[in-house]
């Protein structure tokens, strides 16, 4: 059998359909296991949470985040040098699926940092490997970043629809007078991950020889004297520079993902409190603004494709990779403020009687969206497109330290933002992302310079041993 499947009428193979469908079983589980950490431990022992400070909360909600990004570098190398990709994205499946069962049946810190553990390394085996996977589908590699916007869309729905659902098992089919279903809502978690893990192995025989092997294996291999000759020559100036910009990047990075992260737990905490959640006869509960922001990016991503597609059409052509950035973080520190006009609303420092409108989480979490999709178009394909290939690895681990930098420093920012009076860190805040965001627009000129240049000329130092 080819590793690469065979596409009908010109459509996307089966093998990546099946691939971003396992994305959306996983992901349907990680969001809604995000959202009820956080809620289980800040909730009262009495009404059935362990009743933890929301800074420590956070702090732990920021490792589930962090080391999933982290582990997956881990899970990544065996692959490339031991096991078939195929094979460890089940067992990691599988290893969530136990992890979550920890958290349904854990009843302290302890349990809960074991269920951080077990998912962490269940998502090292399964995320990556399982986008490598998808990198293997396609003859034509152009037709890549059509493909993973496609399957970004599959990872929104999951999100969408398991933040939607977990709410209502855990306030309403298992809540049994003022005690919460947190333990049923981690089991659903662990049950979306087995049948995501049963269903990769049926599904096995869709994916042909990709992932059978270790990825080195699969290489096509040239001349190894070659390659040799090629990792021993200095980096040219051009490459200096887009390397330096790398590190830039993923420093603002940094700063744009600690925010993101950090907001839905201002949301949590600002929404249970001082929102008018009743809307008619429901209540809306907070795992509804995770619910909005899957369903924003799930209608943003064809809205902002075709504005992509005409700015690349211009003269000029698209807009640069630093402005997106920058428009991404004006995006994101506006949306804070969208806490503080509900705060003028409401009466600000009025107690938790006065409630401020359900429109301004609704603007909340279109501003944040809107925030990540213009972000989005950085990250790997920023990395794939400039770093010099001999240390592309490299490169790929500085930006990975930045994602882990930023999930493992939101909670320990959140605790510290909660010393301040409200207006003072939701004021703050935006006027950080506004001063990062006029940065990346003041010096775009100079850092499109570092990336761009004379391919030719660097060819020539190439070919000169330069």
């Amino acid at each position: 059998m080819n590793d690469v499947a065979t596409k009908p009428s010109n459509k996307r193979p089966a093998s990546f359909y099946f691939c971003s469908i396992s994305f959306t079983f996983e992901r349907m589980a990680y969001y809604s296991a995000k959202w009820l950490l956080y809620i289980y431990l800040t909730t009262a022992i009495i009404d059935g949470g362990l009743g933890i400070s929301n800074g420590e909360a956070a702090i732990l909600q920021a490792n589930l985040v962090a080391y999933t990004y982290l582990a997956p570098v881990f899970g990544g190398y065996i692959a490339d040098r031991f096991i078939g990709a195929k094979y460890l994205i089940p067992l990691g499946a599988f290893i969530m699926a136990i992890g979550y069962y920890v958290g349904s049946v854990g009843e302290s810190v302890g349990m809960i940092n074991l269920m951080i553990i077990l998912v962490s390394i269940g998502t090292g085996f399964f995320k990556g490997n399982l986008s490598a996977i998808t990198g293997q589908l396609f003859k034509d590699k152009k037709e890549l970043d059509a493909a993973f916007s496609t399957q970004y869309s599959f990872v929104n729905i999951g999100s969408f629809i398991g933040t939607t659902i977990i709410s209502f098992i855990v306030f309403n089919m298992f809540n049994t007078g003022k005690i919460g279903g947190f333990s049923e809502g981690f089991l659903f978690a662990a049950i979306i991950c087995f049948v995501c893990g049963v269903w990769f192995i049926f599904g096995w025989r869709f994916l042909g020889d990709a992932g059978k092997r270790p990825f080195k294996e699969t290489e096509e291999i040239s001349v190894d004297k070659d390659k040799k000759d090629t990792v021993k020559k200095p980096l040219t100036k051009l490459e200096k520079k887009r390397v330096l910009a790398i590190i830039l990047i993923s420093f603002f990075s940094v700063i744009f993902w600690l925010f993101w992260y950090m907001s839905y737990l201002s949301v949590y905490d600002y929404m249970a409190k001082f929102i008018q959640t009743q809307v008619g006869s429901v209540n809306v509960p907070t795992s509804w603004f995770d619910s909005l922001n899957g369903l924003w990016c799930i209608v943003l991503g064809p809205i902002l494709g075709i504005l992509w597609m005409k700015l690349a059409a211009r003269p000029q052509g698209d807009m640069s990779l630093f402005k997106k950035l920058g428009i991404g973080l004006l995006f994101l520190g506006s949306s804070y403020l969208m806490l503080i006009a509900a705060e003028f609303q409401r009466g600000i420092g009025a107690g938790e009687d006065a409630k401020a409108s359900m429109i301004w989480i609704v603007l909340f979490s279109i501003l944040l969206s809107l925030g990540e999709m213009f972000f989005s178009p950085l990250g790997n394909s920023f990395i794939s497109k400039y770093s010099p290939k001999r240390i592309l690895s490299v490169m790929m681990g500085v930006w990975i330290i930045a994602s882990f930098l930023a999930g493992k420093g939101y909670g320990y920012m959140y605790a510290f933002v909660l010393k301040f009076d409200m207006m003072q860190a939701y004021v703050g805040i935006p006027i950080v992302l506004i001063v990062a965001a006029a940065l990346l627009f003041i010096f775009n000129k100079k850092l499109i310079t570092l990336v761009e240049g004379n391919e030719e000329d660097l060819e020539a130092h190439e070919a000169a041993g330069e």
